[in-house]
C-alpha cells in the first residue's frame, strides 16, 4: 500500500463544505488559495519532526530542525543513532527531546514503525500504538495521522496553535475550554483537520509540515 504524499484527493470537497458551514472558515480558505496540506510519505521524518515541534512555536521548531538536519546530513534512523548527544544537544534539543528522537530511531531501525501495518488502522489504533512509544504523545500521533496519513477529521485539541487560532478568530482573544472547542468543532466533522490547518494559518501564513 504507498503512502500518501502530496495535497490530499479530498482537499477541495473540504474546503468547500467548510466554506457553506463556517463564515470564518470561509475568510480563512478565500485567504489562502493555491496550498494545502501536503503528505511527506516518510515515517520517521514525520514522527521526529514532530517531537522536535513538541510545545514550541512553529518559528522555533523549524529553526532547530535546519540544525538538525545538518547536524546528521540525512534524516534516517542510523544517523540520529549515529549522532552524538552533545550535537544533537547544539541543535537546540532538549536533553529529553533527544532521548527521545533516539528511542524513535531504535523503534524504526528495528522495523516497529512499519506504515502499511498503520495505514490499516483506524485513528484511535493507530494513537493508542504509537503513543506506546517514549516520547509520543497524543498529540504527536494527531500530527502523525494529519501529515502523515492525511487522515482528514482529525482535530487536536491539545494544539496550542488551534487553541489559539479559536480564542483569536471565535471569542475575541479569549480562551475557551477543550470542551468549548470541541462542540465547536462539530461544524467542521468529517473534516476537521482542513479546518485545523486553515485556522494555523490564520496564525502563521507560512504552512508547516511534519
Amino acid at each position: 500500500m504507498p503512502e500518501p504524499t502530496g495535497r490530499p484527493a479530498y482537499w477541495g470537497e473540504a474546503c468547500a463544505r467548510l466554506s457553506a458551514a463556517d463564515p470564518v472558515l470561509a475568510r480563512l480558505i478565500a485567504a489562502y488559495p493555491g496550498i494545502s496540506l501536503e503528505g511527506r510519505g516518510d515515517v520517521f521524518m514525520t514522527l521526529a519532526r514532530s517531537i522536535v515541534g513538541q510545545q514550541i512555536s512553529v518559528k522555533a521548531a523549524d529553526s532547530i530542525w535546519q540544525r538538525f538536519e545538518s547536524c546528521v546530513i540525512d534524516v534516517r534512523s542510523d544517523q540520529v543513532l549515529a549522532a552524538p548527544v552533545e550535537a544533537l544537544r547544539g541543535c537546540g534539543l532538549s536533553q529529553r527531546k533527544v532521548e527521545y528522537l533516539k528511542d524513535l530511531a531504535l523503534h524504526e531501525a528495528e522495523g516497529r514503525l512499519a506504515s502499511g501495518r498503520l495505514m490499516a488502522m483506524d485513528d484511535e489504533a493507530i494513537i493508542a500504538e504509537l503513543t506506546s512509544i517514549r516520547g509520543i504523545g497524543r498529540w504527536t500521533a494527531e500530527m502523525f495521522l494529519m501529515f502523515h496519513l492525511l487522515r482528514p477529521d482529525v482535530l487536536p485539541l491539545d494544539d496550542i496553535g488551534l487553541i489559539k487560532a479559536v480564542a483569536r478568530f471565535y471569542h475575541d482573544d479569549e480562551r475557551r475550554p477543550r470542551g468549548d472547542i470541541k462542540a465547536l468543532a462539530q461544524r467542521w466533522a468529517p473534516w476537521r483537520s482542513v479546518a485545523t490547518w486553515y485556522l494555523w494559518r490564520g496564525l502563521e501564513p507560512l504552512p508547516v509540515s511534519y
